[in-house]
This record gives structure tokens, sequence and C-alpha cells, in this order.
């Protein structure tokens, strides 16, 4: 037995072995962009929870704290992956060029999202057959592509797809420095700002609109981000303590503001508030990523940077996950105890996607996550890597 003053970090990653610990944490990956992954998908994991829990027979009435929590957590969670994937994409066109790093977001990126997206919607088309007309059958399945907020959480993974395709395009295409890119799509932001506010619904094009500013903000700053310079920088307690009273000050501001009489629910502050919405934005993820270099730094821990590793696929499974588990806990076995549904539901909404996601690639499943084939030893890392 490990007495707590023998414990350490690496005692929780031999708990994580079954999800290829020692591979992932032995390979030459950006060890705090694995963190901050791992800090999202944690805190996105946290709002699907309680998104699938609430109101399907569960009331949070008597416990707001779950809710005031993912309020205040909720201004920068998904911004964070757009930021960190424009980290990657001059890296990313370096080493495969403009085809191939498209054909690299084909596979990764569009192809899941079609294989979960189908999934997930099949399963709710047959779990409600009795009012699903031919017409809203056909329509369900085609919003995955053209109005993917209306088929849930997959929005994300469209607007991925569609906003790393379209920066690489103009990158090369039209020779635009990452300056420019980062006027586009300020630009784009202001024009996705005023048709929210006019209530304006474009389908994709508004998250296009909306988020192409965070993907040329990661590729302005990848220069600092991936640097010596940078870690020292955002390590530093002259640094990170400002920034995070910033945030509390920040987070505190638009909880209550997202909370008050007059709100239009979670996304208020990105719908009528866009441009605070923005900074509280760049606030959040600035700190996620300070913090994210302090956990590198410290090597505190490292079972966080196996769920970032796995971050796109907890993604594509969660919520399919979730609503089993629910339905396992609520209606099979009955338990009543609203805060350890809460914690079952999100805790396994996490670990089952990585262990199916492991044993597919087991099994040779690897079409599950990319219509093409790895071509090295361990698939699951030439997957993780593209995504």
């Amino acid at each position: 037995m490990i007495s707590l003053a023998e414990y350490t970090p690496i005692h929780v990653c031999q708990f994580m072995d079954f999800f290829n610990a020692k591979g992932i944490l032995n390979k030459q990956r950006t060890v705090w962009i694995d963190y901050d992954k791992g800090i999202s998908i944690i805190l996105v994991s946290y709002g699907h929870s309680f998104a699938v829990l609430n109101g399907h027979g569960l009331t949070f009435e008597n416990y707001p704290l779950f809710n005031y929590i993912g309020v205040f957590l909720y201004g920068f969670r998904m911004p964070l992956f757009f930021i960190i994937s424009g980290l990657l994409v001059a890296n990313g066109l370096q080493q495969k060029g403009l085809k191939g790093y498209l054909k690299n977001r084909l596979s990764t990126i569009l192809y899941p999202l079609l294989v979960w997206g189908i999934i997930e919607t099949s399963i709710k088309i047959f779990s409600s057959i009795d009012t699903f007309s031919l017409k809203d059958i056909g329509t369900s399945y085609l919003n995955l592509l053209i109005d993917p907020r209306k088929s849930g959480v997959f929005w994300y993974l469209n607007a991925l797809f569609s906003i790393g395709t379209l920066y690489a395009v103009i990158r090369v295409s039209f020779k635009a420095s990452v300056w420019l890119q980062l006027l586009l799509g300020i630009v784009m932001f202001s024009l996705s700002a005023y048709l929210r506010l006019n209530g304006v619904s474009l389908g994709f094009i508004n998250d296009i609109l909306g988020y192409y500013v965070f993907f040329a903000i990661g590729d302005c700053s990848s220069k600092l981000l991936l640097s010596e310079k940078g870690r020292n920088q955002f390590t530093s307690a002259k640094f990170y303590l400002p920034i995070l009273v910033l945030f509390l000050i920040t987070q505190y501001y638009c909880s209550k503001i997202i909370l008050g009489v007059e709100s239009s629910g979670l996304a208020h502050m990105e719908r009528k508030l866009p441009f605070i919405f923005l900074i509280q934005a760049l606030v959040g993820c600035t700190l996620s990523i300070s913090l994210s270099f302090m956990l590198q730094k410290y090597r505190w821990l490292p079972s966080l940077r196996i769920v970032g590793f796995h971050s796109l696929f907890i993604y594509c499974m969660q919520i399919v996950v979730m609503n089993f588990t629910r339905i396992f806990l609520m209606g099979i076995i009955g338990v009543q105890n609203v805060p350890l549904i809460f914690m079952l539901t999100w805790i396994l909404g996490i670990l089952v996607p990585m262990l199916v996601y492991v044993l597919a690639m087991h099994w040779g499943m690897w079409w599950l996550f990319s219509f093409k084939k790895p071509s090295i030893k361990d698939p699951a890392e030439k997957i993780a890597l593209a995504a």
C-alpha cells in the first residue's frame, strides 16, 4: 500500500495505464497543450453533464452551486480549443503542405463529426420515432453540415473543420500574413455580432464568423506560446497573479449578467454582449494557458494530459454516453441522489469515451475515428496527434 507521504502524481498515471498512459506521457508532444485540452474538455464535460440532467427528471433547484459553477466557467472553454488549433496551423502546413493539411482535417475532424453525429442523431430519432416525419429525419442528418447548432454539440467540429480549412486556404493561396488574418477575424467577429444582435441565423456560417478570430489569435501567438520565452513569461507570478485577479473579476461580472432576470440563457454574453464575451474569452483562455504552462513546469497532474490527449474522442461520444448513464442511474437502478448522479455522469462522460477509443483502436476499429488507416505501429497516437 502507498502511504500519503510516498504518493506521487506518477501513481495516478499507473491507474491510467489502461489508457496508454506511459505511451502518451513518453511521446514527444507539446506538453502544455495536452494539459490545456484536458482542462477544456473537463469544463465542457461539466456543462454537458448539467445540460443532459437538468430538465430530464432531475432538478437542481436545491443545488444552485452546480449551476453557478457551470456559468462561472463557461465563457472561455470553447474559444480555447480554436486558439489551440490555430497555434498548430503553421507547423501543420509546413510539414504536410496545403493539400496534406486539408486532407488531414477531412479525415480527423469532418469524418468523426459525420460518424458520431450520425450515431447520435440516429439514437435520437429511434428513441422518438413517433414524432419524426421522413422530412424531419432527413433534415436532422443534413443539419450536421448546414446548421449544426440544431444537431447539438457537433457545431464545434463543424466550425473547427470549416475555419481551419478556410484559414489555411487564405494563408497559402493568398499569402495572407497572420496580422491580415487577425484583422479578417475581427471583421468577421463584428459581422457575427451584428447578425446575433439582430437574430439572423446563417447556419454554420454564424460559427465561422464568430470563432475565426480565435483561430487567428492562436496563429498570431504561436511563436510566443511555443517558445521557451513564452513558457517563462506565462509561469511568472508577475504575469499569473494579475491575470487570475482579472479572470475572477471578469467571470463574476459576466456570471451576474447571465444569471440576471433579463438573461437569455447561458450563451447570453455571446448573443447579446459579444464584445464583452470576446474579452471574457481571451482573459479566460490566457489564464488557462498560464495554468497549463505551470502544470508542465512542475509536472503536476499528469493524468490531465492523458485526458487532453483524448479530448476530441471524448467530445464525439460524450452526449450519447451521458444520456445512457442518466437512463441507467435514474431509470434502471433508481438512484435519486442528485450530486451523486451529476458526478457519475460527469466522470463517466469522460472515462467511458476514452475506454471506447482504446478498445476500438485495439480491435482495429480505427475507422470510427478516421477514414484513413494509420500507417504507424501506434494508430492511437497517429490519429490523436492529427486531432
